[in-house]
């Protein structure tokens, strides 16, 4: 049986009153790229009062835009010999250190080099299918650009008492850091609420109604000739780009952080944010006893630490 495409009817109220209708889309479904709404487009998937737009068309208000999502083809996913950087393993769980510009799991337009495609030439068969087939193993995240510590589960049963951990934040998650500027006091709590962008959907903020978020930072070592801080996060809840976005909160934006340190200049060439997932401790999903990695800090990073003292 063929699945069918999702169609999703939207009237236009006051507040989108002539914004160009690929804006429109990317506003209300969130979840959409650019590319993509633009393909559909092109495609003749989005219409306005029953004629097919452009994507420069602009919309008015209680206009009725249709827009049509064809079904998602899953192409196969394929195990690579890439090499891992293993921390730890047993017969539940893998904890490796991820390594810069690798994506965790895979995406549209991003199939193969990824972390699940090392995952799967090394554990084979043995890896948790919660999350599907796009993402086997994967309980938790870290963004492309950020390195270190991920754990993978081989089992259904490890995944769920591992995501069990997660959801109560009693995984002990310590990150390390460069940012931007001196940070005065040795350390300190942020707790800020997080959620989508007002101004941009595509990047998180400190926002009213957003989830609760709190990140306790120390200052391991000050560069007051270059202007930046080295400092260490704990994570004591787990929203996405948290530290990022909470350093930037205070002002005092990731090094080398493309998103949420926009006009900020660097001398040098980190490849995005320098962040590092140092320490993860969590209880073992079989016998329950206390298990901790520590992940080095990447070449990188040390020589960044090298440059600056």
């Amino acid at each position: 049986m063929e699945s069918k495409s999702d169609i999703f009817e939207f009237v236009v109220s006051d507040e989108y009153d002539g914004m160009r209708v690929d804006k429109f889309i990317s506003e209300l479904i969130d979840s959409l790229s650019r590319t993509y709404i633009k393909k559909l487009i092109d495609d003749g998937k989005v219409s306005c009062n029953g004629k097919i737009v452009k994507a420069s068309s602009r919309v008015s208000e209680n206009d009725n835009v249709v827009i049509e999502i064809p079904p998602l083809e899953i192409p196969q996913i394929v195990p690579q010999d890439i090499p891992l950087d293993i921390l730890y393993e047993d017969r539940d769980v893998l904890v490796v250190n991820k390594p810069k510009d690798m994506v965790v799991h895979p995406a549209a337009g991003h199939y193969s080099n990824t972390l699940v495609n090392a995952i799967m030439f090394h554990c084979k068969d043995n890896l948790s299918g919660i999350n599907g087939v796009m993402r086997p193993g994967i309980v938790h995240r870290i963004d492309k650009d950020t390195t270190g510590s991920v754990i993978i589960c081989k089992n259904d049963a490890s995944h769920q008492k591992i995501a069990e951990q997660l959801k109560e934040h009693s995984i002990n998650r310590i990150y390390h850091a460069i940012v931007y500027g001196i940070i005065k006091e040795d350390e300190g709590d942020i707790t800020a609420p997080i959620g989508r962008s007002i101004s941009d959907r595509k990047k998180m903020a400190v926002v009213p109604n957003g989830k609760y978020a709190s990140t306790h930072y120390r200052v391991l070592k000050r560069f007051p000739q270059d202007g930046y801080t080295y400092v260490e996060c704990k994570l004591k809840t787990g929203r996405t780009h948290q530290i990022r976005v909470h350093m930037a909160h205070i002002g005092h934006p990731l090094l080398g952080d493309e998103v949420y340190a926009p006009g900020r200049k660097s001398k040098f060439k980190t490849n995005g944010q320098c962040l590092h997932a140092r320490i993860l401790g969590f209880k073992h999903p079989e016998n329950g006893k206390y298990l901790e990695t520590d992940a080095p800090l990447p070449d990188y990073f040390l020589n960044l630490l090298e440059i600056l003292k």
